[in-house]
């Protein structure tokens, strides 16, 4: 009979995180893996930066399967592999001199069953149980392979070493496609466009229970880095996310429709949202719906959109959720609460404090309800203003039976609520508070309190019509 342990040799003590805290969030509990190992190189496995170790890796995590599950180690070199698929009861242990690197042959990601519009992520998992990925390695999705570039956003030097690569050109040379590779990488899709639609995440993980992220460096992500959806109890304590500040959707750590939640002593640099807190439609199937039992404590933010950010999709909502002694320095904006209609939901119980920030570009504290984020050529949604049906005008959203709020257009409207901020310092802000509501709709109504913006270009943009700020 196979005994389990806890993963580190020390058990750790997440129940101390959850002292004093300003609303009941339930806590996590310690993911526990089956007592056995093998190296990958038991398996054929190769690190010299050329051999392709898709197969050592699949061989690797059957055979622990067999055993009842376990730990597959990647010891030093550079380890090149297409997707790699998680089973129940496997740990992927990264050794630190040790770098997984991710093929930039793009038809290795081509979903087998055809079913998906987008490729297989570079690591994936779905209603798996007890699975963990740990070490003091690095984690490397190839991003650049994938990702598009805006000629704005880069300089003269990193624009010649991107068409040095190969590529396309679009927009009178202002945007540049991963197409055409001079390494004979295959395209996928008919066209440059078509196949950046189809770019997917380094770690997806959907429909899981007991999940740990510890001491990797995940980087460099064709599109999202670290993304649980519609899971529960994940633990990420102290890793680190990094790509150019400038990658396309290079969100860092997106925590998607997932219940009981510890983010901590983790470090972001990334192109886009820093500690993101997303929820979508409900999903009949799915192991549970919304954001609930959150706790984010004693990370660092460096380059992001948004430091600590709700949203866009908050459909199924976000409640009982903590944020507190975090660091934000030259993020674009610091706490990012935006959606839109046809994207919003309940947001409460949200208790955040001890935050403070740097230079940050934009705004400190934002609250936006008008946020669209849409395929090119598609129509926002629009919902009836004053001068059509007064009642579309003055209704207020009704509770949708499977979360989110409804309109009178049947849109899901942006609703926070509950929301509680309070000791945040802030030196150096495009605007310092920002809040902006739907013109009758009850969508902003928080507090903030105890809190010191200095350095700011303006010092607060609140709409008092549409949005309820007590300070």
């Amino acid at each position: 009979m196979l005994l389990g342990i806890a993963l580190m040799a020390d058990a750790k003590d997440y129940a101390k995180y959850y002292q004093n805290l300003p609303t009941e969030v339930k806590p996590v509990v310690e993911v526990v893996i089956p007592d056995n190992e093998v190296s990958i190189t038991d398996f054929g496995g190769v690190g010299d930066g050329q051999t392709l170790n898709t197969e050592a890796f699949r061989k690797a995590i059957s055979a622990l399967v067999k055993k009842g599950g376990g730990r597959v180690v990647v010891p030093q070199g550079v380890w090149l592999t297409g997707p790699i698929a998680f089973k129940d009861n496997i740990e992927l242990r990264i050794e630190k001199n040790a770098i997984v690197m991710f093929s930039p042959d793009k038809s290795l990601y081509i979903d087998k069953d055809g079913n998906s519009s987008r490729v297989e992520p570079c690591i994936k998992a779905s209603k798996r149980k007890n699975i963990a990925i740990t070490g003091e390695g690095i984690i490397d999705g190839n991003g650049a392979q994938w990702r598009p570039v805006k000629r704005s956003k880069v300089s003269d030097v990193e624009w010649k070493r991107f068409k040095e690569m190969g590529g396309v050109e679009r927009n009178n040379g202002q945007l540049w496609y991963p197409w055409d590779m001079k390494d004979g990488s295959p395209n996928l899709g008919d066209t440059p466009e078509a196949q950046e639609k189809r770019r997917n995440d380094l770690v997806r993980f959907t429909d899981c229970e007991n999940i740990l992220f510890e001491g990797v460096t995940f980087q460099n992500s064709p599109r999202f880095h670290v993304h649980p959806l519609n899971s529960r109890n994940i633990i990420i304590d102290g890793i680190t996310v990094r790509c150019p500040w400038n990658a396309q959707n290079g969100d860092a750590i997106d925590i998607s429709d997932c219940h009981l939640v510890l983010i901590v002593n983790s470090i972001v640099d990334a192109g886009d949202d820093g500690l993101c807190m997303k929820s979508g439609k409900y999903k009949e199937n799915a192991l549970v719906n919304g954001c609930e039992d959150i706790l984010i404590q004693d990370n660092t933010v460096y380059h992001a959109h948004g430091g600590f950010v709700i949203g866009s999709e908050n459909i199924c909502g976000t409640r009982r959720l903590v944020v507190r002694q975090c660091r934000f320095s030259g993020t674009d904006t610091g706490l990012r609460f935006k959606s839109g209609i046809g994207r919003g939901g309940e947001t409460e119980k949200v208790y955040i404090s001890d935050v403070v920030m740097t230079d940050i570009n934009d705004q400190a504290i934002v609250f936006q309800c008008d946020y669209v984020d849409r395929p090119a050529g598609t129509a926002p949604l629009q919902l009836p203003r004053g001068g059509e049906s007064q009642s579309a005008n003055t209704a207020q959203p009704k509770a949708s039976p499977r979360g989110g709020l409804e309109g009178a257009s049947g849109a899901y409207i942006p609703r926070f609520h509950d929301i509680h901020i309070n000791n945040v310092v802030c030196r150096g802000a495009g605007t310092g508070i920002y809040a902006h509501g739907i013109e009758g709709y009850d969508c902003i109504d928080v507090t903030i309190e105890n809190t010191k913006i200095v350095n700011a270009t303006k010092e607060t943009d609140i709409d008092d019509k549409t949005a309820k700020v007590k300070r």
